[in-house]
């Protein structure tokens, strides 16, 4: 970004920052402090009081993301001296003991270090820091999740030896310091918490083996915050059950169990009109939630995030700001015309500070 552009984006931060926070006071010395360093450097270093608010607006302008509802609770972690491969590992982990929370997950970030001028900032390659693996076999299916092939071929090369070759095998951490080639870090079992599956009234259900971990913490998103971007802020809420049970373990390109759940439930899978895909859908996401419940594990459903999504996009307009959203993210996947975020449209704008897609 050239000067004149990271100038642009600082100042109209600068100015939303203190007009949300009067205490801050005017904004015009602050600014006068962002225009010399950025002359003389290129960039800008950010208050931590300035790191926090943006970080919380990054996740209130999150178009993608329905539980936005709870934007000032986040929690920042300020990591921006924390360069080596070794400390951001160590870091990762602490992040995912710090919001598990004993399965009172709360929201966090962790923001390392920004991209300057001549020094990219660090990088964490998983898509999240939990995921699991996805070992390609010689026939071309996949043991695992397909998502994670090119990752867990990734730290296989860099010497990870593979876990023990279950479907849930947790992944290191691919972690490139600053200046420093991709290494890998075992994650400990201190910092995942798994949720084995049930359903409350199939017995067969528990035979599958299935699970899923508890914190859906997003490693590969660059946070922007008045142009400055930080390549590396691993940020996570809490699941809503149809991010498991719809997409992630039923989704063809993932763990696509909907054909075996509804065979073990004794439905007719030759003809789409029997509805077993959605009948199937259904109880693998009964399965979720009450999975997470039994275990004590934060999670929401898709009708109560829904209403709470309506909830805050009334709230922010109360406050004068317009809520953009992507049509289909929010609406969820399970029965979308049931909850209420499916009957209207939505401004579509990004507006910054913002979590951005690779």
């Amino acid at each position: 970004m050239r000067r004149e552009a990271v100038r642009a984006a600082a100042e109209a931060f600068v100015r939303l920052h203190h007009h949300e926070n009067p205490a801050a006071g005017p904004p015009e010395p602050r600014l006068a402090e962002v225009a010399e360093e950025i002359s003389r450097t290129g960039t800008y270093r950010h208050t931590p009081e300035e790191l926090e608010f943006g970080a919380k607006v990054a996740w209130r302008n999150s178009v993608r993301c329905i539980g936005r509802l709870y934007w000032r609770s986040l929690t920042v972690r300020d990591r921006r001296d924390v360069n080596t491969a070794e400390e951001i590992a160590e870091e990762a982990v602490r992040h995912l003991q710090q919001s598990t929370n004993g399965g009172r997950i709360r929201p966090y970030v962790t923001v390392f270090a920004p991209d300057a001028p001549g020094r990219p900032g660090p990088r964490i390659h998983n898509a999240q820091l939990v995921r699991y693996a996805g070992y390609s076999r010689p026939d071309g299916s996949v043991l695992g999740d397909p998502v994670s092939v090119e990752l867990t071929a990734l730290a296989q090369g860099l010497g990870w030896p593979g876990g023990p070759g279950t479907p849930f095998d947790v992944l290191p951490l691919v972690v490139e310091g600053c200046g420093e080639k991709p290494r890998w870090f075992e994650l400990p079992d201190s910092a995942v918490l798994q949720v084995p599956l049930e359903h409350p009234e199939f017995d067969w259900f528990v035979q599958l083996g299935l699970r899923w971990y508890a914190v859906p913490a997003v490693s590969d998103m660059r946070l922007e915050i008045g142009g400055v971007g930080y390549p590396l802020a691993p940020f996570n809420g809490w699941y809503m059950g149809t991010e498991i049970g719809a997409r992630n373990l039923a989704d063809t390109a993932r763990y696509d169990l909907l054909p075996q759940i509804a065979r073990l439930m004794g439905l007719d899978v030759s003809r789409d009109r029997s509805l077993w895909k959605d009948r199937a859908l259904v109880e693998l996401n009964v399965a979720v939630l009450h999975s997470f419940e039994r275990a004590g594990v934060a999670m929401s459903d898709h009708h109560t995030e829904a209403r709470r999504f309506l909830d805050h996009v009334a709230r922010e307009e109360r406050a004068g700001r317009q809520v953009g959203a992507d049509w289909s993210w929010i609406v969820p996947p399970l029965s979308g015309a049931a909850t209420p975020v499916f009957h209207r449209y939505y401004d579509t704008e990004q507006r910054f500070p913002a979590f951005l897609h690779p």
